[in-house]
């Protein structure tokens, strides 16, 4: 395919996204029937989709209009970018009319806030309440691309030779300092899937921030003497893996047994032990991690189109699950013993507030710390406290 190829198919699916279909069904249905288009161009193409979802409001506005082609317009008429190319030939777009080349050719506008940082205008209120005079770094760097992370399983070998396996089939990386465990993929990471240190076990896709979490999370169970560990909310057991890479004894629940279902041979091909647990009613747990649904604020990046079906009646009910969850542990955790409450949220209604809350509902608790990370620290954003019952 040629770039105005792609630029043609990346129109035709945000055409589809914009008018309700979600993503990842239009971009499976799309490669499906596009038998003509190869592995490559299915990634560029899936690549520019996510950058125009990513921007929105501000790839629309440029634009002028709210259609896949006006957002890849606005996406083209902010980075300076020559579309020529669009003249209708072969499978590329239809030529510029006299408007948008005049638009392409203006210069650009001051854009309101929200709009230029690609937010919907009421969450910017408690994004600039939770990261304060970072808010608009923390939102420009969320307009691009996540970075790839893996998370080195440590239990079965070293940074350094999975970096030098790695390079061995042209996969370049980089230490990351967020995680002992992590390595940031600087080139091929598309190789990533044939790699045989993936099919071995020896590394996960892994966000550096989200090992950051089970690290810390780790660090403070062994430091209390605990050994036992309930992953409330396992979803695919990332954090899972990562606690048993730690020596910890790892039982994982969750609401959904079905998000757990790929856990076991995952465990088995890290060379881990976790028992999976369909129903959790005993208590008298040493460390209990619950990792629970929220807005995903911090992980927009990676999934974008969650930033736009966000809203203020969503979050309310989060909240209160994210009580029940809290209060579920506490029950589950013997005297003494240690809860680590973890989002992949930004907003302090999930993170501190929710904690706040927790101990004046529980004054046999106390806190013992918390960590919050944010997109400039290299990784998603992320937020743990870890608590303890008295």
């Amino acid at each position: 395919m040629t770039p105005a190829a792609r630029d043609a198919a990346a129109i035709t699916l945000l055409d589809r996204w914009l008018e309700g279909q979600p993503l990842e069904a239009a971009l499976t249905n799309w490669a499906r029937a596009s038998r003509f288009a190869g592995s490559g161009d299915r990634e560029a193409v899936r690549d520019l989709v996510f950058q125009a979802v990513r921007r929105r409001r501000s790839a629309a506005a440029l634009g002028q209009g709210e259609s896949g082609r006006a957002m890849l317009l606005g996406l083209a008429r902010e980075a300076g970018q020559d579309l020529s190319t669009w003249n209708g030939e072969g499978h590329a777009p239809a030529p510029l009319s006299e408007a948008e080349r005049a638009l392409l050719a203006a210069p650009l506008p001051d854009l309101p806030r929200g709009v230029a940082l690609d937010c919907p205008d009421w969450l910017l209120p408690d994004v600039d309440a939770a990261l304060g005079a970072q808010a608009e770094a923390v939102l420009r760097r969320m307009r691009d691309r996540a970075p790839v992370f893996l998370r080195v399983n440590t239990a079965r070998t070293t940074l350094g030779a999975v970096a030098a396996r790695l390079a061995g089939d042209g996969i370049e990386t980089r230490s990351h300092p967020l995680a002992e465990t992590a390595l940031e993929v600087t080139a091929n990471p598309r190789r990533l899937r044939n790699s045989a240190a993936l099919a071995e076990g020896e590394i996960e896709m892994q966000d550096a921030a989200s090992q950051a979490v089970a690290l810390a999370f780790a660090g403070q169970a062994k430091a209390l003497g605990a050994s036992r560990v309930l992953d409330f909310c396992a979803g695919g057991g990332g954090k899972a893996l990562a606690l048993a890479a730690e020596g910890l004894a790892v039982s994982a629940h969750d609401i959904d047994p079905r998000r757990m279902s790929d856990l076991p041979a995952r465990a088995e091909r890290a060379g881990a032990r976790i028992r999976v647990l369909g129903d959790v009613s005993a208590g008298g747990w040493e460390a209990i991690l619950a990792d629970a649904p929220c807005s995903g604020s911090g992980s927009w990046r990676r999934a974008p189109e969650a930033k736009w079906r966000f809203s203020a009646e969503r979050l309310a009910e989060l909240l209160r699950i994210q009580d029940q969850i809290l209060d579920r542990c506490a029950a589950l955790t013997a005297p003494g013993g240690i809860l680590g409450y973890a989002t992949c949220s930004m907003l302090r209604a999930e993170n501190e507030e929710r904690v706040a809350a927790f101990l004046k509902r529980h004054p046999g608790w106390q806190s013992l710390s918390d960590l919050r990370l944010s997109p400039l620290d290299g990784g998603d954003g992320f937020f743990l406290a870890v608590l303890r019952k008295q």
